[in-house]
């Protein structure tokens, strides 16, 4: 009886257990089954995931605080995936647990849907493909539960959700429209309403109406109950404040971040106390209080991981109160503490930039500002400012470098024997010291190395511990430990920063380039004649032997005379350049009066005096002005200048025989194809004005009416010739560029096929004892023209060599179209019985370029 009764209840068991199994049918028993299954065990073990993927996503995220805040703390990725892929494993286990709770545990019968819990596997699952950035899908998570679910007491907090990938799909009207009316429509309870204000207040903030931002970010800090999120709206509101000119309303938001201290991230507290420093009134506040503040936060142990950024902000109160050696000091500490924010080192870089630009110390400045573009965004606005700054050095760094090579050399030419031993003796023994030390550092080094490999080797013979002999055990980054050979190279800091000094002192300050070797791979600014170190090949005991670097002094008379001459012109450009770009007139003064006092080439004496004649001026020296005044006109009574300096208001600066003048005229000839008259000019303007701004202007005008006279050779070997001569004024930088990009298209000359064509030309060829006969056949040749109405043809006359003028006709359509139109304009009223070339438009180019009309004609 017993066993029987067992065995009923064991079937009524499994029968229980099979039917409730069931997702057909709409029991008590069923309903319940799925849904704690659902919830306790898939929806449970999911959320779990996402909580861990969502902490992912928020370690991984980087905050600029320099910038405004997003309102949600998720860095989006511009990682393409393709359809299936995730970008987060723990993201992809809760969309996995999502999924498997509705087809493992939905009751959809008849179209209604009998699991309560299969709103929340949609929910988690729009969730997790909204974190993992696949926010299409997302929406369709949340609009089916939209959809299907009007009942659900998760709706709100979908639609929250739905306005969320909205935003992030830069659907932000949309997102304002749908929230607004949420908010108008339903009571929310804390934190969806928190969420709902705190996003809204995202769209507002996208469509640019941040005064709306305000107040829903307001709402938002007052009702939600994470610290993270109450700290991280607080901050935005203080931003927000700040870009409003509120400072009083915005450090009341930063004290909010500041008074929940240890409840949130150290990162917001720390920002929230320098974004309030900020605010300090430099003019009315007590400023010595104002630094202790500044004092207390850098000496905060635990405000070291934030050390960049405070000793940037102390740098700025030291700078504002022209405290400029303490600011430098600050700005140098905040770049050595290596910190990984880039747009805080490129403000470093900027400002001392700046100081050293103040400072007519543009050298170090465009040192500076390299460092500054280094850490920007290629291309950026910001970027576009800082290279537009370098560029303006760009002139000065190279003629400033050119100068001092040049001095130093001649300093030690003009030196006597005796006098050049005495100074090489001195370096050279300094030489020697320095490599003595360097010397009995890599010693001590060693025996330090070897002192610690025998006391291990000692220890682990002790211990009965497999000997590790000459090896030492090194760290790698991730605390596991190698056995490596102690000697090895890389592993000793000291050989290495040996190996460092050694390599400039033999290659100089290198850029990591590919052919770093090669002469042409230095640096911007450096002067290549003068940059290879005269101890690069050098053996030890030459480099320290005085007679080494005596017998590298040049003796040749050429190129001392040279290298005097080089030095003379750099000088002129460095006093044009601080006068008329930077308003430097004392710099400008001291090099032009140098520059007189080195026996200058004739073409730079009249304009460096005219010149400084203007800066005296300028520095209200009325004496030495009228001295220089009358010297250039007596001296030069005939010259440009000294009728300037005679008749000022008449302007002959702008006269006829001015270089600006002069090239507005030529320039008109070379628009009027008169190619040899502009040669002719421009060569003798040249010579003329050497050494004016306006000269390589005059080059490049000579260089194009070369080419349109003798073709592409002439044409490229002009632009060579002004990217060498003239390599830092704005024609050399656009020769450089033309011979980088546009002559290896323009050297092409091969015929294309006429097949491959869609427009083609007439060519009537005219020699010069017929240029009078082209004015009376154009006439002709247009009034035939103009009668034709299914093509849309014109007519041009142009030059092809000294010799020879094409009047061509353009626009037809195909070569045999363009020998039929020329043979029925022999039979029309006008008679136009000429020889012609039918010739396609990109041939007709190369035959330009090229002048080889010859090679066109044999190759048809």
């Amino acid at each position: 009886m017993n066993t029987s009764f067992k065995v009923l209840i064991s079937v009524f068991c499994v029968t229980m257990l099979i039917t409730s199994c069931s997702r057909k049918k709409d029991t008590f028993i069923n309903r319940n089954f799925h849904a704690l299954g659902t919830k306790y065990n898939i929806l449970y073990n999911g959320n779990i995931a996402l909580e861990k993927g969502r902490e992912t996503v928020d370690n991984a995220a980087t905050d600029n605080y320099w910038q405004l805040l997003p309102i949600e703390r998720m860095q989006v990725s511009e990682d393409i995936f393709f359809p299936g892929q995730s970008k987060n494993q723990d993201f992809e286990r809760a969309e996995e647990k999502a999924i498997k709770a509705v087809q493992k545990h939905g009751m959809n019968i008849k179209g209604k849907e009998y699991n309560p819990q299969i709103d929340e596997a949609y929910l988690l699952l729009g969730q997790a493909r909204y974190f993992d950035q696949r926010f299409v899908p997302a929406l369709e998570a949340f609009n089916y539960i939209l959809y299907k679910y009007p009942a659900s007491d998760k709706i709100n907090t979908a639609k929250v959700w739905r306005e969320k990938a909205n935003i992030r799909l830069e659907n932000n009207e949309l997102a304002i429209k749908n929230l607004k009316r949420l908010l108008e429509q339903e009571e929310l309870e804390d934190q969806d309403l928190a969420d709902a204000t705190s996003i809204l207040a995202q769209a507002y903030i996208n469509v640019k109406s941040k005064d709306s931002a305000l107040t829903q970010l307001a709402i938002a800090a007052d009702f939600t109950k994470k610290n993270k999120e109450k700290a991280r709206f607080n901050y935005v509101i203080g931003q927000l404040y700040n870009e409003f000119g509120k400072k009083d309303s915005a450090n009341l938001a930063f004290d909010n971040v500041i008074d929940m201290h240890r409840k949130i991230p150290r990162p917001y507290y720390i920002n929230a106390h320098l974004a309030k420093s900020n605010n300090f009134d430099m003019e009315n506040g007590n400023q010595i209080e104002f630094l202790e503040y500044l004092t207390d936060l850098e000496e905060d142990r635990e405000n070291r991981p934030f050390l960049d950024k405070i000793y940037y902000r102390i740098a700025e109160f030291h700078r504002a109160n022209k405290r400029d050696s303490m600011a430098i000091a600050y700005y140098n500490k905040s770049l050595r503490t290596n910190s990984g924010d880039k747009d805080l080192k490129s403000r470093d870089y900027a400002t001392l930039g700046d100081m050293s630009f103040d400072n007519a110390e543009y050298k170090l400045a465009g040192a500076y500002y390299d460092s500054t573009m280094l850490n920007m965004k290629l291309n950026s606005k910001p970027y576009r400012v800082v290279k537009r700054k370098r560029e303006n050095l760009e002139d000065v760094i190279y003629y400033e470098d050119i100068a001092q090579a040049n001095d130093s050399i001649l300093r030690l030419v003009n030196l006597s024997e005796v006098e050049r031993l005495a100074y090489f003796t001195t370096y050279t023994e300094e030489l020697k010291v320095l490599a003595e030390a360097e010397k009995e550092k890599a010693e001590a080094e060693a025996r330090r190395k070897a002192s610690g490999s025998g006391l291990k080797t000692s220890e682990n013979t002790n211990n009965s511990k497999s000997s590790l002999g000459s090896k030492s055990v090194r760290a790698t980054p991730g605390g596991a430990k190698t056995s490596q050979e102690s000697d090895f190279y890389f592993y000793n800091p000291t050989t290495v920063a040996y190996g460092k000094s050694e390599f400039v002192k033999v290659w100089g300050d290198r850029e990591l380039k590919d052919n770093w070797r090669l002469s042409d791979a230095k640096g911007k600014g450096s002067n290549s004649s003068q940059d290879i170190d005269v101890a690069a090949n050098a053996t030890d005991d030459e480099r320290f032997d005085p007679e080494f670097y005596i017998a590298k002094i040049p003796s040749d008379q050429k190129v001392i005379d040279s290298l005097a001459k080089d030095r003379n012109y750099a000088y002129y450009q460095l006093g044009t350049i601080y006068k008329e770009k930077f308003k430097e007139y004392e710099l400008a003064k001291v090099k032009l009066e140098t520059l007189l006092q080195n026996n200058p080439e004739d073409r730079l004496i009249l304009p460096s005096k005219y010149n400084l004649y203007k800066i005296y001026i300028e520095l209200g020296l009325s004496s030495k002005a009228s001295a220089m005044m009358d010297e250039i006109v007596n001296t030069y009574p005939d010259s440009r200048y000294a009728k300037i300096l005679l008749n000022p208001k008449s302007e002959f600066a702008l006269d006829e025989n001015s270089p600006e003048s002069l090239y507005k005229k030529i320039f008109k000839q070379f628009g009027d194809q008169q190619y040899a008259e502009v040669v002719t000019k421009a060569e003798q303007y040249i010579t003329q004005f050497e050494g004016d701004p306006l000269v390589p202007k005059f080059e490049i005008l000579k260089a194009s009416a070369n080419g349109r006279l003798n073709g592409f050779e002439a044409y490229k070997k002009g632009v060579n010739y002004i990217a060498l001569t003239y390599p830092n004024s704005e024609e050399g930088k656009k020769a450089k560029e033309i011979l980088k990009t546009v002559i290896p298209i323009l050297a092409k000359k091969e015929f294309v096929s006429n097949d491959t064509g869609n427009r083609f030309n007439v060519l009537y060829s005219f020699t010069n004892e017929e240029k009078d006969q082209i004015e009376e056949f154009v006439k002709k040749l247009d009034n035939s023209v103009s009668k034709v109405s299914y093509f849309n043809l014109s007519t041009s006359v142009d030059f092809y060599d000294a010799n020879t003028t094409f009047v061509v006709v353009h626009g037809l359509k195909s070569i045999q179209g363009a020998a039929g139109f020329a043979e029925i304009l022999k039979e029309n009223k006008d008679k136009i019985d000429r020889d012609f070339y039918s010739i396609s438009s990109p041939n007709y180019e190369i035959v330009q370029r090229h002048k080889n009309l010859n090679e066109y004609l044999e190759s048809q």
